[in-house]
């Protein structure tokens, strides 16, 4: 009888569902790429083949002929290769704000920090010194030149301080002043991130304040233009804000921000190109460059969102490769050009001069890569492993 009282129990009782698996949550996923965005990787590339057309303008440059070809509208979209730095800058406020802004601050975090900006800089820049060193050679011990003058220069260039002196003469590397700019920024950062140390819509509204009246404040006291770090210190602090406004976005609400990417870089981009290429209806109210930092401000979160076909363009394998070159494609396409236009240009028809600034940009392009794979990386690489074992 009792084996059949437990029989029953057992067939009576209810039986136990299947153990389950705790299920974790799933991340929308911008959150999941907050921090690996391939796009504005990509965007680079552009910006710095956008500075090289630039620098091939101009009286007597190879592609200046095949330019006036075009409707001044067009014109205008080449020559402006030089706005691209100021996107640069508001990229540098974002993407570094995006690394180092989510933990806080110690002295050996701070060190590691100056060791890995200074090694981002350097071996870029000696290089490009390297290609021109004929001509500083030639300069410092042919030339007819008053040695007060080489002594200034050679500190200038040593130092990297043509973005505070501005032109001394010689043109050996005239991108290299907005380096002197990066490394202003870099000094300023970790201060400016302390303050941003706890994000509010006050404090953001606050530095965006700033960063709008920050040029209009400069030029009333008449700040000299040859101060270029401090002119431009409003696009790197719009490219911190735009950092926070692009976390705030994606925190508070993704089933609507992941829609807002493509119309976001789309029409900002679409405004900043009608910017550049009428620039005459603008130049009377707001200098470019200002005009352009709202621009720049919009497509930066609309390209970290995503979205849209230029978005996933950009973030292809070998558009991020070209990318992540595009500080060797700044830095030596000048000392590049020094060569290429002494001793391989030698052109005169508008179809022979345009071909040979194709062939320019793309032997550029190639010089970059190699150099990236292997100066550049190879350098930046050992220069932090050294500075964490001296630390150590």
């Amino acid at each position: 009888m009792e084996d059949q009282i437990m029989d029953t129990a057992v067939l009576d009782a209810p039986v136990a569902p299947p153990p389950v698996k705790p299920v974790k949550p799933v991340q929308p996923p911008t959150a999941q790429r907050r921090h690996h965005l391939p796009a504005l990787t990509g965007l680079r590339f552009f910006l710095a083949v956008w500075v090289i057309l630039h620098h091939l303008t101009g009286k007597g440059m190879m592609l200046e002929p095949f330019v006036q070809t075009f409707p001044p509208a067009i014109g205008h979209l080449i020559r402006g290769g030089y706005l691209a730095v100021g996107t640069f800058f508001v990229l540098s406020g974002f993407v570094l704000a995006r690394s180092y802004g989510q933990k806080p601050w110690n002295r050996g975090r701070l060190v590691r920090y100056g060791i890995a900006r200074m090694a981002r800089v350097y071996p870029g820049y000696l290089l490009s010194l390297l290609i021109v060193s004929p001509w500083i050679y030639h300069y410092l011990f042919e030339a007819p030149a008053d040695p007060s003058h080489k002594a200034a220069i050679m500190a200038d260039y040593g130092f990297v301080l043509q973005g505070w002196t501005g032109s001394l003469g010689v043109g050996w590397n005239t991108p290299a002043w907005s380096l002197s700019c990066e490394l202003f920024f870099y000094l300023c950062f970790p201060v400016l991130l302390m303050w941003f140390g706890r994000r509010t819509p006050i404090r953001l509204g606050i530095a965006a304040g700033i960063a709008v009246m920050l040029p209009v404040v400069l030029s009333q006291f008449h700040v000299p233009w040859s101060w270029k770090p401090l002119h431009h210190t409003a696009d790197f602090l719009a490219g911190i804000v735009a950092s926070h406004v692009y976390d705030m976005l994606v925190e508070s609400n993704w089933s609507f921000v992941r829609r807002i990417g493509l119309w976001t870089y789309g029409f900002a981009g679409s405004v900043g190109a009608l910017i550049v290429a009428f620039q005459g209806s603008v130049k009377g109210v707001l200098d470019l460059n200002s005009a352009l930092r709202p621009v720049n401000f919009l497509v930066l979160i609309g390209l970290a969102i995503g979205g849209g076909l230029p978005a996933r363009f950009l973030s292809t394998r070998p558009i991020k490769y070209l990318g992540q070159a595009s500080y060797s494609m700044y830095i030596l396409h000048v000392p590049l050009l020094w060569w290429y236009t002494r001793y391989l240009w030698h052109t005169t028809t508008i179809a022979s001069q345009t071909a040979a600034a194709a062939l320019y940009i793309a032997g550029v392009i190639v010089v970059s890569a190699l150099a990236f794979q292997f100066v550049e990386e190879p350098a930046n690489r050992y220069i932090r492993e050294w500075g964490t074992a001296r630390k150590s």
